[in-house]
């Protein structure tokens, strides 16, 4: 028999990171989850990224088990690591804070296309253009679709 789900539980964790410190520790603890099965779990699993900023969706069950599946990084944290900045503009429509290429738009929309709503990698390069736009980062060059 299925075990039965009591919640979720979405955190943001550094890859190769994880430790009982705030916010990990409280947020699991909270929920009555063994803070540090989850931490060595996760730290095994990210030994590939570390310091990569990842999403974690944390399945819990009512015998106070738990599941959790790795996200990819957020578009916005890979448009700023290809630019090389701490963050985009403050005012994105008259600050532009750099610029990008669409060849490494399409490296990003490589990497996310799992997490993505997108069956097309030009579907994925759009939705990566768009966030890039929000944060006054410029995609230069002419989109590979367009030619």
């Amino acid at each position: 028999m299925a075990k039965q789900v009591t919640g979720y539980l979405k955190l943001q964790v550094k890859g190769n990171s994880a430790n009982p410190a705030p916010p990990i520790g409280p947020a699991l603890g909270s929920k009555g989850l063994n803070i540090m099965d989850f931490c060595k779990q996760f730290n095994a699993r990210t030994q590939d990224k570390p310091g990569q900023l990842l999403p974690v969706l944390i399945t819990i069950y009512n015998d106070k088990s738990f599941d959790f599946v790795i996200k990819t990084p957020p578009a916005a944290n890979l448009i700023l690591e290809a630019m090389k900045k701490q963050k985009g503009s403050a005012e994105p429509n008259r600050t532009k804070v750099g610029s990008i290429t669409w060849d490494q738009v399409r490296k990003i929309a490589e990497t996310k296309m799992p997490d993505l709503n997108a069956f097309k990698i030009e579907s994925a390069m759009k939705m990566i253009a768009g966030t890039a736009r929000s944060m006054g980062v410029t995609v230069s060059g002419t989109a590979p679709w367009a030619k």
